[in-house]
């Protein structure tokens, strides 16, 4: 395979297939579309997370301190009623037995990765504020990338208030993290970017980016979907080679029914991870 086969193949995709590739502080060795504007879905939860750790660090927020789990959150749109999120939308129904009592900010950050909780994206994002991810995007170099509202604000989706994503932009905040972890950065220290690694490590959900990687290599990694978006983006750990930089956002058409959509996005994102897998040693 090239690059040029693998730009060939995608041109055959309906809709929008961007890439990014490429190692960590280097030019990328292959992008497609790297800055076209995507739906964020869950990919948005990584700067959340990156977030909620400078919070801790600034000593403003504890991450082990009890919160109150509760399903009621404030509109981005300014005079829109609060709004909930509702269950059957949810991956975690671990976040979910917890309403009306507590959960530290720790676990709930676990969950809204490793099992892409939307209730606990939203009840971090309370503590975090909508700024503080901002932040965090412009700090990692991010240019295009917006984290407007929480998840289910439908009031402020209606007033045209968003979360968009690229692929140059979330491997730019995957490496900001990654490189992070080994020299100080601008996000976090390198204790809370290793922190922060080992819980995009532990993500349950390995079926687009993970699926294209031999059994039991090792990827840091968050993706996103909802209906017609299908995005992964990570940071992958041969033990032959230098680690990576990947991210693939999808915004297409390509099934007739929504289960087979999702498949078939999920293929489309293994089978790019495959072949960057195979060209590894020439990134």
């Amino acid at each position: 395979m090239t690059w040029d086969d693998l730009d060939a193949h995608l041109d055959r995709v309906p809709g929008t297939v961007s890439a990014y590739v490429g190692r960590l502080d280097a030019p990328p060795t292959f992008t497609r579309h790297a800055d076209a504007g995507h739906y964020a879905a869950s990919t948005m939860k990584v700067a959340v997370l990156a977030a909620l750790h400078r919070a801790a660090e600034a000593g403003t927020l504890d991450l082990d301190a009890p919160v109150p789990v509760v399903n009621d959150f404030d509109s981005a749109q300014p005079g829109a009623p609060r709004f909930a999120n509702a269950r059957p939308y949810d991956n975690d129904d671990a976040v979910w037995d917890r309403i009306g009592g507590t959960a530290s900010l720790r676990w709930l950050a676990d969950r809204m990765i490793v099992r892409s909780s939307n209730l606990a994206t939203n009840l971090v994002l309370g503590h975090v504020g909508l700024p503080a991810v901002a932040e965090v995007w412009a700090l990692a170099g991010a240019r295009n990338s917006v984290t407007g509202r929480g998840i289910e604000d439908f009031a402020a989706r209606e007033a045209g208030i968003t979360n968009t994503v690229t692929a140059a932009d979330l491997a730019a905040l995957l490496g900001a993290l990654a490189t992070g972890a080994d020299t100080p950065g601008p996000l976090a220290s390198p204790a809370a970017c290793t922190s922060m690694l080992d819980v995009l490590l532990a993500q349950e959900h390995r079926e687009d980016l993970a699926a294209g990687l031999p059994a039991g290599t090792r990827i840091a990694h968050k993706n996103g979907w909802v209906r017609g978006v299908r995005h992964g983006a990570g940071v992958v750990l041969p033990d032959d080679a230098p680690p990576y930089l990947i991210a693939v956002c999808t915004t297409t058409d390509l099934a007739d029914s929504e289960d087979q959509m999702e498949d078939d996005a999920c293929l489309l994102i293994a089978h790019i991870s495959a072949q960057v897998w195979a060209a590894r040693h020439q990134l």
